[in-house]
C-alpha cells in the first residue's frame, strides 16, 4: 500500500473541518450564540486560575480572549490529522477519538450558565458529519490503496481512485466553506441590530454639553469627556459580543421581592429619564493606567424599578446577569440609594454600541465595574451576598468593590525632556461617588505642592488637575496624591490590582535640560 500517510493525516483535517463548519451552521440557524468551539474556549477561561487570566491579559491584552480559541483549533487540526492517520489501521479508534472529542464540546456546551437542550444539536449533527464525512474519504482512500496495489483495469484507468479521493476532498472542503458562510449569515444578527440602533429614538435624551470649566489649558491631558471609540472595553465574551434586538430584550427582577417584575424595551423607555455624567474604571486598572473613562450615560434609575419589585427585609445583594451569562453580585444598597444607579440605553448622547452593551446596561457610580456594569443585563436577582457566588469573586476578587481613591500625570510624560525653569503639570484624579477635595504634586521626594482643580459637575466624575513647579536641570522623578472630600488621602503603599483594585502614587522620570 504505497498510499501516502500524509494523504490519510489530511482526510483527517478535512473531516474536523466539515464537523466544526456543519455545527457552525446549525448554530447560527438555531441562534445559538455560542458554537461549540466558542464554548469551549469559555470553559477553558472560566477554568483557567485567576493568576493564569491575569498573565494572559497583561501578556496579550485586549488579544486574550482570542488566544484559547486559537489555541483550540491548533490543537483540533493535530487532533483531527492523527484521527485520519488512526482510521488507516484502527477505524474504530478513529470513530472513538471523534466522538470524545464531541463529548468534550457537550459538556462544555452543557455548562454554559444559558445552556438549554437545543444548543446541544449542533454538537451532535457535527458528529454525524464527522462520521459521513469520514466514511467517505476513508473509502476513496483504501480504493486507491487497492489500486495502487493490484494491475490496472481495463475498465478503470489508472489514477480514477486518487483522482476520486482529490474530488471527494474537495467536495467535503467545499461544503465545509458553504456552511461556515450560511452560519455567518443565519447566526449574525449585528446587521439587524445596528439598524435597532439607528432607527432607536428614545424622548428626552439630551445631547451631552460640556459643563464649563471641567478642563485645565494644559495640551496633552486627556479630554474630560470620553469619546465612545476611546472608551476602555473589558468584557469576557469570546470572539462575538451578545447581538440582542430591541424587541427581544427582557428584564426579569426576581427573587426576595414582593413582586416579579419583567420589563421590555418599550416599558423601560416609558419611565422618566435620568441623565449625568459618570466615570467608570475597571478593578484592574493599575495605577496611572487608561481603563477609565468619563461619559454622559442617558437611561432609567434602578432605586425606583427595584422599588417597584419591593425588595424583602435581609437581602442585601443584587445578582445580575448578562445575556452571555456572565454575572456580578451588586449590593442592593447602592442600587437603592441616592447615587445615580442606572439602566443605561444612551452614551454621550447616542444609543449604546454593542460593544457598551446595546440596547441596556447598568451604570453604578462608585463601584467597580466587575461588581456593578452588567454589559447587556437580562436578569437580576435580589438576594444575599451568602447565597450567591459571581463570576469574578469567585475567581479571589473581593465581594464588594467600591472605587478606590487614585490620580494619574498626564503632563509631562514619562522619559520627556523638558526646559528646566517653571515646569506645568497636570492629569485627572477620581473617587467617584465622594469626590476629589485636593491633589498634591512631589518633586524628588520633597514637599507636597497643592494644584489646581478645574471644576465638575457632581462627585461621579474625575477631575482635572494642574501645577506650576520649578524644577532645576537634571534628571527628577514626579508623583502625586490626591484628597478626597471625606478627608481619605491618596495613600503611597504599592498594591495589586487583586483583590480589589491597586493603590500607589503614580510617578513619572523626566530630565530638565537648560
Amino acid at each position: 500500500m504505497r498510499v501516502s500517510r500524509g494523504w490519510w493525516w489530511l482526510s483527517g483535517v478535512v473531516v474536523g473541518a466539515i464537523g466544526l463548519a456543519v455545527s457552525y451552521l446549525v448554530a447560527g440557524v438555531l441562534g445559538v450564540r455560542s458554537s461549540p468551539v466558542v464554548a469551549v474556549a469559555e470553559s477553558i477561561r472560566d477554568l483557567a486560575p485567576t493568576g493564569l487570566v491575569e498573565w494572559a491579559k497583561e501578556t496579550f491584552g485586549t488579544a486574550d480572549k482570542a488566544v484559547p480559541v486559537i489555541g483550540i483549533f491548533v490543537f483540533l487540526v493535530i487532533a483531527f490529522g492523527a484521527l485520519g492517520r488512526l482510521a488507516r489501521t484502527q477505524w474504530w479508534g478513529a470513530i472513538a477519538g471523534y466522538a470524545a472529542l464531541g463529548v468534550i464540546a457537550a459538556v462544555a456546551v452543557m455548562t454554559r450558565p444559558d445552556f438549554i437542550t437545543r444548543h446541544l444539536a449542533p454538537v451532535v449533527v457535527g458528529f454525524l458529519a464527522w462520521l459521513v464525512a469520514l466514511a467517505v474519504l476513508a473509502a476513496w482512500l483504501r480504493k486507491w490503496e487497492l489500486a495502487d496495489g493490484s494491475s490496472p483495469s481495463a475498465d478503470e484507468p489508472p489514477g480514477q481512485d486518487r483522482r476520486g479521493f482529490f474530488l471527494a476532498a474537495g467536495a467535503v472542503g467545499g461544503v465545509s466553506l458553504l456552511a461556515v458562510v450560511l452560519g455567518k449569515v443565519f447566526g449574525d444578527k449585528r446587521d439587524a441590530v445596528e439598524r435597532d440602533r439607528e432607527t432607536l429614538r428614545v424622548d428626552r435624551v439630551t445631547k451631552p454639553v460640556l459643563p464649563r470649566g471641567t478642563k485645565v489649558d494644559v495640551e496633552g491631558v486627556r479630554p474630560w469627556q470620553t469619546p465612545v471609540e476611546d472608551f476602555y472595553l473589558i468584557d469576557t465574551t469570546i470572539l462575538s459580543r451578545p447581538a440582542i434586538r430591541l424587541r427581544d430584550w427582557e428584564l426579569r427582577i426576581h427573587g426576595m421581592v414582593e413582586r416579579e417584575l419583567v420589563i421590555n424595551y418599550a416599558d423601560l423607555v416609558s419611565r422618566g429619564i435620568t441623565q449625568d455624567w459618570i466615570t467608570l474604571n475597571c478593578v484592574s486598572n493599575e495605577v496611572g493606567g487608561d481603563l477609565i473613562g468619563n461619559a454622559w450615560w442617558s437611561g432609567f434609575r434602578l432605586a425606583g424599578i427595584l422599588a417597584e419589585a419591593g425588595p424583602e427585609v435581609g437581602a442585601d445583594a443584587v445578582l445580575q446577569t448578562s445575556e452571555d451569562g456572565w454575572n456580578c453580585a451588586t449590593p442592593l444598597a447602592a442600587l437603592t440609594d441616592d447615587r445615580n444607579a442606572m439602566l443605561a440605553v444612551y452614551m454621550n448622547g447616542e444609543p449604546l454600541t454593542v460593544e457598551h452593551g446595546f440596547p441596556v446596561r447598568t451604570i453604578v457610580p462608585g463601584l467597580y465595574g466587575y461588581v456593578s456594569a452588567c454589559k447587556w443585563v437580562v436578569d437580576m436577582e435580589v438576594t444575599t451576598f451568602d447565597a450567591v457566588e459571581a463570576y469574578w469573586t469567585s475567581r479571589g476578587w473581593s465581594e464588594e468593590g467600591p472605587v478606590k481613591i487614585s490620580s494619574r500625570i498626564d503632563v509631562p510624560n514619562d522619559g520627556d525632556d523638558v526646559p528646566a525653569g517653571t515646569l506645568v503639570c497636570a492629569g485627572t484624579a477620581w473617587k467617584q461617588h465622594t469626590g476629589i477635595e485636593g491633589v498634591e504634586v512631589s518633586l524628588d521626594g520633597g514637599a507636597w505642592t497643592a494644584a489646581e482643580l478645574a471644576r465638575v459637575p457632581n462627585a461621579d466624575t474625575w477631575v482635572q488637575w494642574r501645577a506650576e513647579i520649578d524644577v532645576p536641570e537634571g534628571d527628577h522623578k514626579l508623583r502625586v496624591r490626591a484628597i478626597g472630600k471625606d478627608d481619605d488621602v491618596q495613600t503611597g503603599v504599592e498594591r495589586d490590582v487583586l483583590p480589589d483594585g491597586s493603590t500607589g502614587w503614580h510617578s513619572i522620570e523626566f530630565s530638565a535640560s537648560a
